[in-house]
């Protein structure tokens, strides 16, 4: 009797294991669905990490680093009072993204006949991979894009509201304060980005270009 102590702990652990992956893989399941609403539908989590390295309790606090990655393969601290574990899991989400429609040359402007909407693994995507065609609208291909090519941020730009050289209405403002004065841009610049103009009197100034192709700065 006093042998098969042994063995009996074996089978208890054995019949516990399975419960306890249902239960982890679920909390998983729940915790990256709150941190992404957006694609819980399509999300599925699967722990990498070999059973006997789990935590012991039931209900780990889990957490992840601030910098962590939206998807794909992931390290996840679960936390059990001082005992810390770290998990190695696969965020895999289904979804829909970007792809050209047609052949895009480099330098062509774009409009939202070049793409289409595909379905399919949103985690094996290219980083920046682009999920709407709002984002193509009016913008500049940095690059030749076949058809069937995920779309990435980095394959376009926006149009420059700014060109170097170009006369500008900067408009500097503060508490109670607002002025005006004409300069000229020494750089490119798209709506949102930041713009170096020389002033009438050879001072330097950067500011952000504004839908009106103003450049703002704030004091």
């Amino acid at each position: 009797m006093r042998n098969s102590s042994p063995l009996l702990a074996t089978l208890l652990l054995a019949i516990a294991l399975p419960g306890h992956a249902a239960d982890l893989t679920a909390q998983l399941t729940q915790f990256f669905k709150a941190r992404d609403p957006q694609h819980a539908a399509g999300m599925t989590v699967v722990i990498r990490t070999p059973k006997e390295q789990w935590p012991s309790c039931e209900t780990p606090e889990l957490q992840l680093p601030g910098n962590s990655r939206q998807w794909g393969n992931l390290s996840i601290a679960a936390n059990c009072a001082q005992n810390r574990r770290f998990l190695q899991v696969q965020i895999q989400v289904t979804g829909q993204y970007l792809v050209a429609s047609r052949q895009v040359t480099r330098g062509s402007a774009l409009d939202p006949n070049d793409f289409r909407m595909e379905t399919g693994r949103l985690d094996e995507l290219p980083p920046r991979a682009l999920f709407d065609s709002s984002s193509v609208v009016d913008a500049i291909a940095l690059r030749d894009i076949p058809p069937g090519q995920a779309v990435t941020a980095s394959m376009l730009r926006q149009p420059w509201r700014v060109k170097a050289g170009q006369n500008v209405m900067v408009v500097a403002s503060g508490n109670g304060f607002n002025a005006s004065s004409e300069g000229r841009a020494l750089n490119n610049a798209s709506a949102a980005q930041m713009v170096r103009v020389r002033m009438g009197n050879g001072q330097v100034v950067s500011g952000r270009v504004d839908a009106d192709g103003n450049i703002l700065i704030s004091l």
